[in-house]
């Protein structure tokens, strides 16, 4: 197994995994839908990159964190929903980019570029992963109140301002990762599906969690593997794994149900 697999592999696992990990709270908060966005967010970033030739992670994180926080701010002015909010960011993001997107030159913003991933970045993405499961796991049970109901959070002095903050940061950091695995277009994708199959077949808060976690990392093990078998692009590879894993989640949840 050469070095480029290895750091491949172990980079896929953690971005898959902390993706899963923090769709297990999107999911919840029916969020998922604010990861597509932010990912098309980066592609101005992935432009930048390719023009001036640097590393990704240059130019996407920073694109991508200045929208999460751009999004925190304007809904705490407008307290305009943030789906409404994303949406905006949306089209700013696909429309800067194609501004300065070398048509030409735009696989690795559109598919990812995790077999070109260099030792350092990997190193990156693994500190980074860690920093975000530490940061859900302390937001986790006060997110979920805040989703149910905000005005109990507040009267238990629970900062909403501050813990959606740190919740669209984790979002955005896992995101720009994300870019890296399978590409801006389907970024979400390592978000939602992990997700909403261990929904399907998890009876409990661990046991989803721990389903999600498990399920995504398969999906991008698998994928990276088998794109390098059959010589196929490596993220669209892993969303149809991932996608396939869904699946039997659900003839598992029928045969339960039947049972």
């Amino acid at each position: 197994m050469n070095t480029q697999l290895i750091l491949s592999l172990i980079s896929g696992l953690f971005i898959s995994s902390i993706s899963a990990y923090l769709g297990t709270l999107m999911l919840s908060k029916k969020m998922s839908v604010v990861a597509g966005p932010l990912a098309h967010l980066a592609f101005p970033g992935v432009a930048f990159a390719i023009i001036y030739h640097f590393s990704f992670a240059f130019g996407v994180f920073p694109f991508v964190i200045l929208g999460a926080i751009l999004i925190w701010f304007l809904e705490k002015k407008t307290k305009l929903p943030m789906e409404n909010l994303t949406a905006v960011i949306f089209a700013f993001g696909v429309g800067t980019s194609l501004l300065f997107l070398p048509i030409d030159q735009a696989e690795e913003a559109l598919v990812g570029s995790i077999m070109k991933i260099s030792a350092w970045e990997t190193i990156t993405v693994v500190v980074l992963s860690v920093l975000v499961y530490l940061s859900v796991r302390y937001i986790y049970k006060k997110m979920i109140l805040i989703n149910i109901n905000e005005d109990i959070a507040i009267v238990k002095k629970i900062n909403v301002s501050t813990y959606n903050l740190i919740y669209l940061l984790s979002i955005a950091v896992v995101v720009a990762l994300g870019v890296y695995l399978v590409g801006g277009l389907i970024t979400v994708a390592l978000i939602a599906i992990p997700a909403g199959a261990a929904r399907n077949i998890s009876r409990s808060l661990s046991e989803y969690k721990f389903w999600a976690v498990f399920l995504g990392s398969v999906g991008a093990i698998t994928g990276i593997i088998v794109s390098q078998i059959l010589h196929l692009p490596t993220g669209p590879l892993i969303v149809f794994v991932e996608a396939i894993l869904f699946s039997l989640t659900i003839i598992q949840k029928q045969i339960r149900i039947q049972s």
